[in-house]
């Protein structure tokens, strides 16, 4: 593969990372989610430990609302990157290789579910894959 095919083939790939971080980030506001539904009051008549941390539950809600804001822009740089790679695809010529980039760059999916779908080797849709990167010109 040579350099502009390289070049092509990381831009083309920007979605799937971000996607992938997106993921990350609801793996974590999920947890702590279930954090925040854990932190319950316990009364008790011993004495309080004066350092401990009387806004746990707050802190956890401030952080959730914080990382719910990150995933919002990022959640926007995603459909940006998309329209982006879109008109990547738009300059492919021929409908086999536009639909396996966008099969593989806009809907994540593996090299045996394309085929799959195409009824092709994985093989040819390589050989599909790599004729289209040909083709596309980065600005």
């Amino acid at each position: 593969m040579n350099r502009q095919m390289r070049e092509v083939k990381d831009r083309l790939m920007k979605a799937y990372r971000i996607d992938q971080h997106i993921r990350s980030k609801l793996d974590q506001i999920a947890a702590l989610h279930d954090l925040a539904e854990r932190v319950s009051p316990v009364y008790s008549d011993m004495p309080k430990s004066p350092n401990r941390n009387v806004h746990r539950l707050e802190d956890i809600i401030v952080r959730i609302m914080d990382m719910e804001q990150e995933l919002k822009q990022e959640v926007n740089q995603l459909l940006d990157v998309k329209e982006e790679i879109k008109g990547y695809i738009g300059q492919v010529d021929d409908r086999e290789g536009q639909i396996v980039l966008e099969r593989r760059y806009l809907c994540f999916d593996r090299w045996e579910d394309i085929a799959g779908e195409f009824g092709y080797s994985v093989r040819h849709i390589y050989r599909i894959h790599d004729g289209a990167l040909k083709k596309i010109q980065l600005s």
